[in-house]
């Protein structure tokens, strides 16, 4: 009888907190928006087993020697998030913005709701329970760039305990770009500005395309030195890809290597949803800030547009204001098929993808300039 009792003892049955399995339920909800509703799954699938599996009872798998507890390492060094920049560079195509330089300045708009968002978190501790250190607030604003990557390197470096919740509400809210965006975007333009018809972009020559990450690095590495892992390993990417003497370095990293480093990073959010780290006060002023941070952003691109358009000698539509975000590409396919709806000849797919890379820098140098601020 004493057998089967330390026996039933050692079960996890018998180990599981509320909790843990409130956490784990948690998990399983992430795993049904992935694989259901295709929300971000290369991400989600991930983030909620590895949710699932630091919240088994005994197992100890988050905890120091288990295997999340390792995988967690790679967050914490920054390396992960830069090699999935890395990768994420050599798929980008800077054609688009190069053929319009004008865009530049959208990605650099939508920005603002991470300005914003800082100060908002700050704000919120006047609400009980609340208690986000300038270094914790900051991290939170990074969501507002729509940048998962960039999301979790700024919150390893400045909020590690914060990690779960806010690569959860970057990469949700990235998933939630067709439905958040659409009526911020018919909210701010009239009929007649969703009609407008872009001229068609120039051709970009391929050394433009080399010149341009090299000259990148350059100012970045110049003016905001902490930004340089980002955009570094980002350029470094696109710099493989469009040099065209590194093909299988190119097809590495666009593929076997940020599959890999996508796993391995899924799970080591994952790891970092612990009941004792996410069930708490916290998590919910995230999430909310979250989504104020997307909905400002995507707000200033567009009315950043309608300002542009005013004074520009070619028409601009303001729908691909809205693509200053940094999901690269959903948000310029949103602003596309918003176009679309308004006129049936309004293809704005390439125009928007301008501002959609440049919201990728944009974000990037958001956060290096947050890292640079807040120590």
């Amino acid at each position: 009888m004493e057998n089967l009792t330390r026996l039933w003892e050692s079960t996890g049955l018998y180990n599981l907190s509320g909790p843990q399995a409130m956490m784990m339920g948690v998990g399983f909800l992430l795993l049904y928006l992935a694989i259901k509703k295709e929300f971000e799954p290369l991400l989600l699938v991930p983030i909620g087993f590895g949710a699932v599996l630091s919240n088994i009872p005994i197992a100890g798998m988050s905890a120091e020697g288990g295997l999340l507890y390792y995988l967690y390492g790679g967050i914490k060094a920054g390396i992960f998030p830069l090699l999935i920049f890395m990768g994420v560079g050599a798929m980008t195509d800077f054609g688009p913005m190069l053929a319009n330089p004008k865009t530049l300045f959208l990605g650099a708009a939508a920005q603002f709701g991470i300005f914003a968002t800082l100060l908002g978190a700050l704000v919120l501790n006047a609400v009980p329970g609340l208690d986000f250190t300038i270094k914790d607030a900051a991290a939170i604003a990074i969501i507002g760039g729509a940048d998962g990557p960039t999301a979790i390197y700024v919150a390893s470096k400045l909020a590690p305990d914060l990690l779960g919740a806010i690569a959860v509400a970057a990469y949700s809210y990235m998933a939630l770009v067709p439905l958040i965006q659409p009526p911020i975007m018919r909210a701010l333009t009239t009929e007649e500005e969703r009609k407008i018809e872009m001229q068609q972009l120039r051709a970009v020559s391929n050394i433009e395309k080399i010149f341009f990450p090299l000259m990148l690095l350059l100012v970045t590495a110049l003016l905001l030195p902490s930004a340089a892992p980002l955009v570094g390993m980002f350029c470094l990417g696109n710099l493989m890809s469009t040099c065209g003497v590194v093909d299988r370095l190119n097809k590495t990293a666009q593929n076997e290597l940020i599959n890999i480093v996508t796993i391995f990073l899924g799970l080591a959010v994952g790891s970092k949803m612990s009941a004792e780290d996410f069930l708490q006060m916290e998590t919910l002023g995230i999430l909310g800030l979250g989504a104020v941070a997307f909905c400002i952003g995507t707000a200033c691109g567009v009315l950043m547009a309608k300002t542009m358009n005013k004074f520009s000698k070619t028409p601009i539509n303001p729908l691909i204001g809205a693509a200053g975000v940094s999901a690269v590409p959903m948000a310029a396919r949103v602003a596309n098929k918003v176009g679309l709806e308004a006129n049936p000849h309004n293809f704005l797919l390439m125009h928007a993808m301008g501002p959609n890379v440049a919201g990728v820098i944009g974000s990037a140098v958001a956060a290096g300039v947050l890292l640079s601020l807040v120590k």
